[in-house]
């Protein structure tokens, strides 16, 4: 018997039940029942009885018919939802191919002919006079804006390429003192103070370590970026409710709350010379881990983001 059918014949046995104790009460008071000079009491008795199972049975069908509908309206908006989630991620792939071959196209096309300039640039720049510094200056910012276009183009193939995993368990050590060794430079440059705060006994996380890395040295980079000269960049882990939080935090001025969803999205910004990838290639690298990114608020001010990963099954390693 399902769930929804008990609570008819429950309804019904508690129909009976109150019929059984009002004939007790009655008989217990002297309370009878005649017809034709008959005691018909017993007779009254199983008719009321009846009645009220008939009736109690009634109600809970009623209640079994409206429990029905609710779950079948909760579970026609689940498949909608889910049938709304799919439709978003066939577009969101079509979107991604069709970057994809806009993105080996512009490699393709550009590549070559950026490399052609740079060398010819530095070239250019070692026969200028040591006394022409405005030539000098020249030929240095067309070699730093190569190598800006190059990264775009470097950006554009990461996140139109499809990821290929090589997970395994890794400690959140390791990933930490491989992320916080390749941000050295960058928060060397800007003054910034780095602070790591683990736990002393985190699960290891199943994940590509290169990958993972370099979710993390981009966070970095971002943080110290926001920063202040001589400003903190957190590295945190902790455990809660059944994943392991990798958090980096800066004392920058924060993320504005109604940009904090939109920052994840592909080429959007609120940098002056940023192309808005580096978050969406970290949301995809992080989600085809099974988990999931967020930005938040660092206590006292500042910039928040959080990974969340499922552990390394069986896995007993250490931060």
């Amino acid at each position: 018997m399902s769930a929804f059918r008990a609570t008819r014949w429950w309804a019904a046995a508690g129909g009976l039940a109150l019929a059984v104790v009002d004939t007790i009460l009655m008989v217990m008071l002297g309370v009878t029942f005649q017809m034709n000079g008959r005691n018909v009491s017993a007779l009254v008795a199983v008719s009321f009885g009846s009645s009220l199972a008939l009736l109690g049975y009634l109600v809970g069908y009623a209640a079994e018919a409206r429990r029905r509908d609710r779950h079948a309206t909760a579970l026609i908006q689940a498949q909608l939802e889910a049938l709304n989630t799919g439709r978003a991620r066939l577009v969101q792939s079509e979107k991604l191919a069709a970057l994809g071959q806009l993105a080996t196209a512009i490699a393709h096309e550009v590549r070559n002919p950026l490399a052609v300039i740079r060398s010819a640039a530095q070239g250019l720049g070692e026969t200028v006079p040591v006394d022409d510094a405005a030539a000098a200056r020249a030929c240095d910012f067309i070699v730093a804006e190569i190598d800006r276009l190059a990264s775009v183009v470097s950006s554009l193939l990461d996140f139109a390429r499809p990821l290929h995993l090589e997970a395994r368990a890794v400690s959140v050590r390791d990933l930490f003192d491989r992320a916080a060794l390749l941000a050295a430079g960058e928060l060397a440059a800007k003054g910034a103070r780095l602070a790591r705060d683990e736990s002393p006994a985190l699960p290891a996380v199943l994940a590509d370590p290169d990958l993972l890395s370099q979710v993390l040295l981009g966070l970095l980079a971002n943080a110290a970026e926001a920063v202040p000269p001589g400003g903190e960049v957190m590295l945190a882990a902790r455990v809660r409710d059944g994943a392991v939080e990798l958090v980096v935090e800066d004392s920058g001025p924060g993320i504005p709350a109604e940009l904090r969803a939109r920052v994840f999205e592909p080429f959007f910004t609120t940098r002056p010379r940023g192309i808005g990838l580096g978050l969406a290639v970290a949301r995809q690298v992080v989600e085809a881990h099974g988990g999931r990114i967020e930005a938040g608020e660092r206590p006292g001010g500042g910039a928040r983001l959080t990974v969340r990963l499922p552990p390394a099954r069986d896995s007993a390693i250490a931060a």
